[in-house]
């Protein structure tokens, strides 16, 4: 069993949606913990629980990260965490893999999968252990999870795009 200590100055959990259907609004949040349990030889042994202060959201826009927190999307006063609990790993490549689990914001708890790249291990030159790191990508449907606060725009679509493209990026160093 390898014990992962997630590295969380050199780790991100960022996200992006369309924003008048002309651009993307990007933001991240700044508090989140990884639990990784499992053996570092064999990935797809991994277990994997995640955890996200909401209230941590940051679009470098202090009145839309407001409105974010508020009732009209994650109701932070009501469900301060989203959660990933994993229920498997499957390899794709040597390089590449899925991760399928429970996602739950805002109450919702929906299968999701998203992609995985591992991106080796390597010793660290100021700690002298040894680092491995993980990028995450996958798409979800804000909607699917009672964030459905919109406007309709005059020229047609919508202020806010249904589709949210996550993108998250781990170090751990191990022991």
């Amino acid at each position: 069993m390898t014990t992962f200590q997630l590295d969380k100055a050199h780790s991100s959990v960022a996200f992006q949606v369309k924003h008048m259907m002309i651009s993307k609004a990007k933001g991240e949040f700044t508090d989140f913990d990884v639990d990784v349990q499992g053996d570092i030889n064999e990935l797809e042994s991994l277990k994997v629980n995640a955890t996200i202060n909401v209230a941590s959201i940051d679009t470098k826009n202090a009145d839309r990260d407001a409105h974010l927190r508020s009732a009209d999307f994650f109701d932070v006063e009501n469900h301060p965490t989203i959660t990933f609990v994993s229920d498997s790993v499957r390899k794709l490549s040597d390089t590449e893999y899925e991760v399928t689990g429970q996602l739950t914001i805002r109450g919702v708890t929906r299968t999701e999968t998203f992609k995985v790249e591992y991106n080796g291990q390597v010793k660290n030159p100021l700690t002298g252990g040894i680092s491995v790191g993980f990028d995450v990508e996958g798409k979800i449907n804000r909607e699917d999870y009672g964030l459905v606060w919109n406007v309709a725009l005059e020229t047609g679509g919508f202020l806010v795009g249904k589709e949210v493209k996550i993108l998250a990026s781990f170090e751990f160093a191990l022991s």
